[in-house]
Protein backbone atom coordinates (compact mmCIF):
# COMPACT_ATOMS: atom_id res chain seq x y z
CA UNK A 1 0.00 0.00 0.00
CA UNK A 2 1.26 3.34 -0.97
CA UNK A 3 2.06 6.98 -0.59
CA UNK A 4 -0.01 9.90 0.72
CA UNK A 5 -0.40 11.27 -2.79
CA UNK A 6 0.77 10.61 -6.31
CA UNK A 7 2.44 14.04 -6.39
CA UNK A 8 4.43 13.19 -3.26
CA UNK A 9 5.39 9.86 -4.80
CA UNK A 10 6.70 11.52 -7.97
CA UNK A 11 8.71 14.06 -5.97
CA UNK A 12 10.17 11.42 -3.68
CA UNK A 13 11.29 9.38 -6.68
CA UNK A 14 12.89 12.42 -8.31
CA UNK A 15 14.68 13.35 -5.09
CA UNK A 16 15.52 9.77 -4.18
CA UNK A 17 14.02 10.18 -0.73
CA UNK A 18 11.77 7.12 -0.56
CA UNK A 19 11.56 3.51 -1.57
CA UNK A 20 9.58 2.44 -4.61
CA UNK A 21 5.98 1.58 -3.76
CA UNK A 22 4.81 -1.98 -4.22
CA UNK A 23 1.63 -3.96 -4.72
CA UNK A 24 1.34 -7.73 -4.77
CA UNK A 25 -1.50 -7.53 -7.32
CA UNK A 26 -1.05 -8.65 -10.93
CA UNK A 27 -3.05 -7.83 -14.05
CA UNK A 28 -3.98 -10.60 -16.47
CA UNK A 29 -3.10 -9.27 -19.93
CA UNK A 30 -5.69 -11.54 -21.56
CA UNK A 31 -8.62 -9.83 -19.81
CA UNK A 32 -11.35 -8.12 -21.82
CA UNK A 33 -11.19 -4.31 -21.92
CA UNK A 34 -13.85 -3.76 -19.21
CA UNK A 35 -12.28 -6.37 -16.91
CA UNK A 36 -8.80 -4.97 -17.59
CA UNK A 37 -9.97 -1.44 -16.70
CA UNK A 38 -11.51 -2.66 -13.44
CA UNK A 39 -8.31 -4.52 -12.48
CA UNK A 40 -6.10 -1.52 -13.31
CA UNK A 41 -8.28 0.73 -11.13
CA UNK A 42 -8.08 -1.82 -8.32
CA UNK A 43 -4.30 -1.86 -8.69
CA UNK A 44 -4.01 1.95 -8.57
CA UNK A 45 -6.17 2.11 -5.45
CA UNK A 46 -3.98 -0.51 -3.81
CA UNK A 47 -0.78 1.39 -4.57
CA UNK A 48 -1.79 5.00 -3.94
CA UNK A 49 -3.46 5.48 -0.58
CA UNK A 50 -5.22 8.75 -1.41
CA UNK A 51 -6.99 7.07 -4.33
CA UNK A 52 -8.29 4.11 -2.32
CA UNK A 53 -11.69 5.67 -1.58
CA UNK A 54 -12.28 7.30 -4.98
CA UNK A 55 -15.23 6.12 -7.03
CA UNK A 56 -14.29 4.11 -10.11
CA UNK A 57 -15.84 6.87 -12.23
CA UNK A 58 -12.90 9.09 -11.24
CA UNK A 59 -10.57 6.85 -13.26
CA UNK A 60 -10.05 6.72 -17.02
CA UNK A 61 -7.93 3.90 -18.49
CA UNK A 62 -6.65 4.09 -22.07
CA UNK A 63 -4.26 1.80 -23.93
CA UNK A 64 -1.34 3.82 -25.29
CA UNK A 65 0.45 0.97 -27.01
CA UNK A 66 0.35 -2.78 -27.17
CA UNK A 67 3.76 -3.81 -28.44
CA UNK A 68 5.16 -7.28 -28.98
CA UNK A 69 6.80 -7.33 -25.53
CA UNK A 70 4.51 -5.38 -23.21
CA UNK A 71 1.43 -3.16 -22.92
CA UNK A 72 1.36 0.50 -21.86
CA UNK A 73 -1.75 2.15 -20.43
CA UNK A 74 -2.52 5.72 -19.41
CA UNK A 75 -4.53 6.13 -16.24
CA UNK A 76 -6.11 9.56 -15.71
CA UNK A 77 -7.52 10.33 -12.27
CA UNK A 78 -9.77 13.09 -10.96
CA UNK A 79 -8.59 13.58 -7.38
CA UNK A 80 -10.75 14.70 -4.46
CA UNK A 81 -9.29 18.21 -4.63
CA UNK A 82 -10.40 18.47 -8.25
CA UNK A 83 -6.94 18.15 -9.78
CA UNK A 84 -6.30 15.87 -12.75
CA UNK A 85 -3.37 13.46 -12.54
CA UNK A 86 -2.05 10.95 -15.07
CA UNK A 87 0.27 7.98 -14.71
CA UNK A 88 1.33 5.13 -16.96
CA UNK A 89 0.96 1.44 -16.12
CA UNK A 90 3.30 -0.91 -17.95
CA UNK A 91 2.25 -4.55 -18.09
CA UNK A 92 5.03 -7.00 -18.81
CA UNK A 93 4.31 -9.47 -21.57
CA UNK A 94 3.75 -13.02 -20.27
CA UNK A 95 6.94 -15.10 -20.03
CA UNK A 96 9.19 -12.14 -20.86
CA UNK A 97 11.48 -13.19 -17.99
CA UNK A 98 12.92 -15.69 -20.49
CA UNK A 99 14.54 -12.83 -22.42
CA UNK A 100 14.57 -9.87 -20.01
CA UNK A 101 16.61 -9.39 -16.83
CA UNK A 102 14.18 -7.38 -14.65
CA UNK A 103 16.75 -6.80 -11.91
CA UNK A 104 19.13 -5.25 -14.45
CA UNK A 105 16.28 -3.15 -15.84
CA UNK A 106 15.36 -1.70 -12.44
CA UNK A 107 18.97 -0.83 -11.67
CA UNK A 108 19.21 0.95 -15.03
CA UNK A 109 15.98 2.87 -14.46
CA UNK A 110 17.30 4.30 -11.20
CA UNK A 111 20.37 5.85 -12.81
CA UNK A 112 18.87 6.71 -16.18
CA UNK A 113 15.95 8.44 -14.49
CA UNK A 114 18.36 10.51 -12.42
CA UNK A 115 20.06 11.52 -15.69
CA UNK A 116 16.73 12.67 -17.14
CA UNK A 117 15.83 9.66 -19.28
CA UNK A 118 12.43 8.02 -19.41
CA UNK A 119 9.58 8.34 -16.96
CA UNK A 120 9.98 8.32 -13.18
CA UNK A 121 9.47 4.92 -11.59
CA UNK A 122 6.72 5.16 -8.97
CA UNK A 123 5.76 1.60 -8.13
CA UNK A 124 6.17 -2.07 -8.93
CA UNK A 125 3.51 -4.73 -8.92
CA UNK A 126 3.21 -8.43 -9.73
CA UNK A 127 3.72 -8.17 -13.48
CA UNK A 128 4.63 -4.58 -14.24
CA UNK A 129 5.45 -1.10 -13.08
CA UNK A 130 3.82 2.30 -12.63
CA UNK A 131 5.60 5.38 -13.97
CA UNK A 132 4.95 9.09 -14.30
CA UNK A 133 3.12 10.06 -17.49
CA UNK A 134 5.11 11.59 -20.33
CA UNK A 135 3.07 14.12 -22.27
CA UNK A 136 4.40 13.30 -25.72
CA UNK A 137 3.60 11.27 -28.80
CA UNK A 138 5.31 8.05 -29.77
CA UNK A 139 7.42 8.32 -32.92
CA UNK A 140 6.80 6.28 -36.06
CA UNK A 141 9.59 4.63 -38.08
CA UNK A 142 9.30 7.34 -40.75
CA UNK A 143 9.79 10.04 -38.08
CA UNK A 144 13.24 8.67 -37.29
CA UNK A 145 14.39 9.39 -40.85
CA UNK A 146 13.55 13.10 -40.63
CA UNK A 147 16.97 14.88 -40.53
CA UNK A 148 16.20 17.21 -37.64
CA UNK A 149 14.79 14.39 -35.51
CA UNK A 150 17.63 12.05 -36.49
CA UNK A 151 20.10 14.67 -35.22
CA UNK A 152 18.17 14.99 -31.96
CA UNK A 153 18.06 11.21 -31.49
CA UNK A 154 21.81 11.01 -32.13
CA UNK A 155 22.54 13.68 -29.51
CA UNK A 156 20.27 12.03 -26.93
CA UNK A 157 21.77 8.61 -27.63
CA UNK A 158 25.25 10.03 -27.08
CA UNK A 159 24.08 11.43 -23.74
CA UNK A 160 22.46 8.08 -22.91
CA UNK A 161 25.73 6.29 -23.62
CA UNK A 162 27.54 8.58 -21.19
CA UNK A 163 25.43 7.54 -18.19
CA UNK A 164 27.50 5.56 -15.68
CA UNK A 165 25.62 2.63 -14.18
CA UNK A 166 27.36 0.57 -11.47
CA UNK A 167 26.78 -2.77 -13.12
CA UNK A 168 28.85 -5.44 -14.78
CA UNK A 169 30.58 -3.29 -17.39
CA UNK A 170 31.28 -6.10 -19.79
CA UNK A 171 29.44 -6.14 -23.14
CA UNK A 172 26.46 -8.46 -22.89
CA UNK A 173 25.89 -9.09 -26.60
CA UNK A 174 27.60 -12.46 -26.90
CA UNK A 175 26.38 -13.59 -23.46
CA UNK A 176 22.80 -12.75 -24.40
CA UNK A 177 23.16 -14.34 -27.83
CA UNK A 178 24.45 -17.54 -26.23
CA UNK A 179 21.53 -17.55 -23.80
CA UNK A 180 19.04 -16.90 -26.61
CA UNK A 181 20.64 -19.59 -28.77
CA UNK A 182 20.45 -22.23 -26.03
CA UNK A 183 16.78 -21.50 -25.43
CA UNK A 184 15.84 -21.09 -29.12
CA UNK A 185 17.53 -24.30 -30.25
CA UNK A 186 15.64 -26.50 -27.79
CA UNK A 187 12.01 -25.74 -28.53
CA UNK A 188 9.09 -27.91 -29.46
CA UNK A 189 5.80 -26.57 -30.83
CA UNK A 190 2.47 -28.31 -30.34
CA UNK A 191 1.18 -26.57 -33.46
CA UNK A 192 2.14 -28.81 -36.41
CA UNK A 193 2.69 -25.94 -38.89
CA UNK A 194 4.91 -24.09 -36.44
CA UNK A 195 6.91 -27.22 -35.69
CA UNK A 196 7.48 -27.86 -39.41
CA UNK A 197 8.72 -24.30 -39.92
CA UNK A 198 10.94 -24.58 -36.85
CA UNK A 199 12.50 -27.85 -38.01
CA UNK A 200 13.87 -26.36 -41.21
CA UNK A 201 16.10 -24.00 -39.19
CA UNK A 202 19.76 -25.02 -39.08
CA UNK A 203 21.04 -24.15 -35.64
CA UNK A 204 24.48 -25.43 -36.55
CA UNK A 205 24.54 -22.78 -39.26
CA UNK A 206 23.38 -20.07 -36.86
CA UNK A 207 25.97 -21.07 -34.27
CA UNK A 208 28.67 -20.86 -36.93
CA UNK A 209 27.43 -17.44 -38.05
CA UNK A 210 27.52 -16.12 -34.47
CA UNK A 211 31.08 -17.41 -33.97
CA UNK A 212 32.32 -15.89 -37.24
CA UNK A 213 30.72 -12.54 -36.49
CA UNK A 214 32.14 -12.45 -32.97
CA UNK A 215 35.62 -13.12 -34.34
CA UNK A 216 35.21 -10.33 -36.88
CA UNK A 217 33.99 -7.71 -34.42
CA UNK A 218 36.99 -8.22 -32.14
CA UNK A 219 39.01 -6.24 -34.71
CA UNK A 220 36.71 -3.24 -34.38
CA UNK A 221 37.77 -2.33 -30.84
CA UNK A 222 34.31 -0.81 -30.37
CA UNK A 223 33.68 1.24 -27.22
CA UNK A 224 31.51 -0.42 -24.58
CA UNK A 225 28.75 1.84 -23.24
CA UNK A 226 25.47 1.41 -21.40
CA UNK A 227 23.21 0.72 -24.37
CA UNK A 228 19.48 0.82 -24.89
CA UNK A 229 19.58 -2.18 -27.26
CA UNK A 230 15.99 -1.69 -28.42
CA UNK A 231 15.82 1.85 -29.80
CA UNK A 232 12.85 1.44 -32.10
CA UNK A 233 10.33 4.19 -32.82
CA UNK A 234 8.00 2.94 -30.10
CA UNK A 235 10.66 3.70 -27.49
CA UNK A 236 11.08 7.30 -28.61
CA UNK A 237 8.58 9.99 -27.66
CA UNK A 238 8.41 13.63 -28.72
CA UNK A 239 6.74 16.60 -27.06
CA UNK A 240 6.44 18.81 -30.13
CA UNK A 241 5.45 21.95 -28.24
CA UNK A 242 8.57 21.79 -26.09
CA UNK A 243 10.71 20.16 -28.76
CA UNK A 244 11.79 17.55 -26.20
CA UNK A 245 12.66 13.98 -27.12
CA UNK A 246 12.32 11.15 -24.62
CA UNK A 247 14.10 7.79 -24.75
CA UNK A 248 11.96 5.28 -22.84
CA UNK A 249 11.66 1.60 -21.94
CA UNK A 250 14.97 0.13 -20.77
CA UNK A 251 13.94 -3.53 -20.61
CA UNK A 252 16.82 -4.68 -22.82
CA UNK A 253 19.35 -2.15 -21.55
CA UNK A 254 22.85 -3.36 -20.70
CA UNK A 255 26.48 -2.52 -21.22
CA UNK A 256 27.15 -3.32 -24.83
CA UNK A 257 29.05 -2.29 -27.93
CA UNK A 258 28.30 1.22 -29.17
CA UNK A 259 28.04 0.02 -32.77
CA UNK A 260 25.46 -2.58 -31.82
CA UNK A 261 23.16 0.04 -30.29
CA UNK A 262 23.43 2.35 -33.29
CA UNK A 263 23.18 -0.46 -35.85
CA UNK A 264 20.15 -1.87 -34.06
CA UNK A 265 18.52 1.59 -34.16
CA UNK A 266 19.13 1.82 -37.91
CA UNK A 267 17.57 -1.61 -38.42
CA UNK A 268 14.44 -0.29 -36.71
CA UNK A 269 13.91 2.22 -39.51
CA UNK A 270 12.28 -0.78 -41.20
CA UNK A 271 9.50 -1.03 -38.59
CA UNK A 272 7.72 -4.27 -37.67
CA UNK A 273 6.97 -4.80 -41.37
CA UNK A 274 10.71 -5.23 -41.89
CA UNK A 275 10.86 -3.00 -44.96
CA UNK A 276 14.65 -2.90 -45.10
CA UNK A 277 14.60 -0.63 -48.13
CA UNK A 278 14.17 2.04 -45.43
CA UNK A 279 17.56 1.27 -43.85
CA UNK A 280 19.43 4.61 -43.77
CA UNK A 281 21.76 5.44 -46.64
CA UNK A 282 25.42 6.21 -46.04
CA UNK A 283 24.68 9.95 -46.18
CA UNK A 284 21.85 9.56 -43.67
CA UNK A 285 24.12 7.55 -41.39
CA UNK A 286 26.89 10.14 -41.64
CA UNK A 287 24.38 12.84 -40.68
CA UNK A 288 23.51 10.80 -37.58
CA UNK A 289 27.17 10.09 -36.77
CA UNK A 290 28.15 13.76 -36.94
CA UNK A 291 25.56 14.71 -34.33
CA UNK A 292 26.41 11.68 -32.22
CA UNK A 293 30.19 12.19 -32.24
CA UNK A 294 30.19 15.98 -31.93
CA UNK A 295 26.81 17.27 -30.70
CA UNK A 296 28.35 20.71 -30.22
CA UNK A 297 30.07 20.89 -33.62
CA UNK A 298 28.79 18.19 -36.00
CA UNK A 299 30.48 19.66 -39.08
CA UNK A 300 33.90 19.28 -37.48
CA UNK A 301 33.81 15.48 -37.37
CA UNK A 302 36.63 14.08 -39.50
CA UNK A 303 36.08 11.81 -42.48
CA UNK A 304 38.17 9.10 -40.82
CA UNK A 305 35.98 9.13 -37.70
CA UNK A 306 32.86 8.92 -39.83
CA UNK A 307 34.24 5.98 -41.78
CA UNK A 308 35.31 4.15 -38.62
CA UNK A 309 31.88 4.47 -37.03
CA UNK A 310 30.22 3.48 -40.32
CA UNK A 311 32.18 0.22 -40.41
CA UNK A 312 31.60 -0.41 -36.70
CA UNK A 313 27.86 0.20 -36.99
CA UNK A 314 27.28 -1.80 -40.15
CA UNK A 315 29.19 -4.80 -38.83
CA UNK A 316 27.28 -4.87 -35.54
CA UNK A 317 24.09 -4.30 -37.52
CA UNK A 318 24.46 -7.96 -38.52
CA UNK A 319 24.53 -8.98 -34.86
CA UNK A 320 21.28 -7.10 -34.31
CA UNK A 321 19.55 -9.31 -36.88
CA UNK A 322 20.84 -12.48 -35.21
CA UNK A 323 19.86 -11.21 -31.76
CA UNK A 324 16.24 -10.47 -32.65
CA UNK A 325 15.91 -13.53 -34.87
CA UNK A 326 16.76 -15.83 -31.95
CA UNK A 327 14.64 -13.72 -29.60
CA UNK A 328 11.68 -14.17 -31.96
CA UNK A 329 11.95 -17.96 -31.78
CA UNK A 330 11.73 -17.89 -27.99
CA UNK A 331 8.77 -15.53 -28.17
CA UNK A 332 7.08 -17.79 -30.73
CA UNK A 333 7.00 -20.48 -28.06
CA UNK A 334 6.47 -18.41 -24.92
CA UNK A 335 4.41 -15.36 -25.82
CA UNK A 336 0.59 -15.39 -26.06
CA UNK A 337 0.65 -12.06 -27.93
CA UNK A 338 -0.95 -12.26 -31.36
CA UNK A 339 2.16 -11.73 -33.47
CA UNK A 340 3.78 -14.02 -36.03
CA UNK A 341 7.13 -14.40 -34.30
CA UNK A 342 8.20 -17.35 -36.46
CA UNK A 343 7.82 -15.31 -39.63
CA UNK A 344 9.69 -12.50 -37.89
CA UNK A 345 12.59 -14.89 -37.27
CA UNK A 346 12.87 -15.65 -40.98
CA UNK A 347 12.59 -11.97 -41.94
CA UNK A 348 15.47 -11.06 -39.64
CA UNK A 349 17.65 -14.08 -40.42
CA UNK A 350 17.12 -13.77 -44.17
CA UNK A 351 18.08 -10.10 -44.03
CA UNK A 352 21.21 -11.04 -42.10
CA UNK A 353 22.19 -13.53 -44.82
CA UNK A 354 21.39 -11.04 -47.58
CA UNK A 355 23.65 -8.37 -46.07
CA UNK A 356 26.40 -10.49 -44.59
CA UNK A 357 28.83 -10.81 -47.50
CA UNK A 358 28.84 -7.10 -48.36
CA UNK A 359 29.15 -6.00 -44.72
CA UNK A 360 31.95 -8.47 -43.99
CA UNK A 361 33.83 -7.50 -47.18
CA UNK A 362 33.51 -3.84 -46.26
CA UNK A 363 34.92 -4.54 -42.80
CA UNK A 364 37.87 -6.56 -44.14
CA UNK A 365 38.69 -3.87 -46.69
CA UNK A 366 38.68 -1.28 -43.91
CA UNK A 367 40.95 -3.42 -41.72
CA UNK A 368 43.40 -3.91 -44.60
CA UNK A 369 43.50 -0.19 -45.33
CA UNK A 370 44.00 0.64 -41.65
CA UNK A 371 46.96 -1.74 -41.39
CA UNK A 372 48.62 -0.55 -44.59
Amino acid sequence: MGAASITDAIESQINGTSDILFSSLSVDTSLSNPAMKHRIIELCKDIFENWSNLDDSCFSVKTISGGITNMLLKVSVKEENGSDVAITVRLYGPNTEYVIDRKRELLAIKYLSAAGFGAKLLALFGNGMVQSFINARTLTPSDMREPKLAATIAKELRRFHEVDIPDLKEPQLWTDLKKFFEKASNLNFEDKDKQEKYQIISFEEIQSEVSELKALTIHLDAPVVFSHNDLLSGNLMLNEEEGKLYIIDFEYGSYNYRGFDIGNHFNEYAGYDCDYSLYPSKDEQYHFFRHYLRPDAPEEVSESDLEALYIETNTFMLASHLYWALWALIQAKMSPIDFDYLSYFFLRYDEYKRLKDDAVSLAHAYFSKSQA
